[in-house]
């Protein structure tokens, strides 16, 4: 799978967000990143249900970070924004991703269950704060 707009946008959107000490809406983080609003909303929504922002309402709302970038993985980021986990591959180490159901008996299947675990776990150590 490679990487949609969504995950780049949900890096943009938390990197305006780690320099804000005020809650920031929707509109105007979709403003200063000229991103559309209503894609930009949906990023934000994944983003507090994943437990990466706080969401406020009201007259002085908005989004901030749950938590500090040091303790935000590019994995947590990848998925809250993308849905699910990022594969290079269709048929991975995910028996449920193989196009054709056989990856017990694939030649390839080893090489790539090993190059998808060396992805995850890269990204799963790679903080928000080792990119920004």
């Amino acid at each position: 799978m490679l990487l949609t707009r969504a995950s780049e946008y949900a890096l943009l959107t938390l990197d305006v967000l780690r320099r804000s000490e005020t809650p920031l809406g929707a509109e105007q983080l979709a403003n200063e990143l000229c991103i559309p609003r209503s894609f930009l909303a949906k990023i934000l929504q994944s983003l507090a249900k994943q437990g990466i922002l706080i969401s406020r309402k009201g007259v002085h709302g908005g989004f901030l970070l749950a938590k500090p970038i040091t303790e935000i993985t590019v994995n947590e980021i990848i998925f809250a924004a993308e849905g699910k986990s990022p594969v290079v591959f269709d048929c991975t180490h995910y028996a449920a991703s193989c196009p054709n159901g056989s990856i017990g008996t694939c030649a390839i299947s080893p090489f790539l269950t090993n190059f998808q675990r060396k992805i995850d776990n890269f990204l799963d150590g790679l903080m928000l704060s080792d990119i920004l």
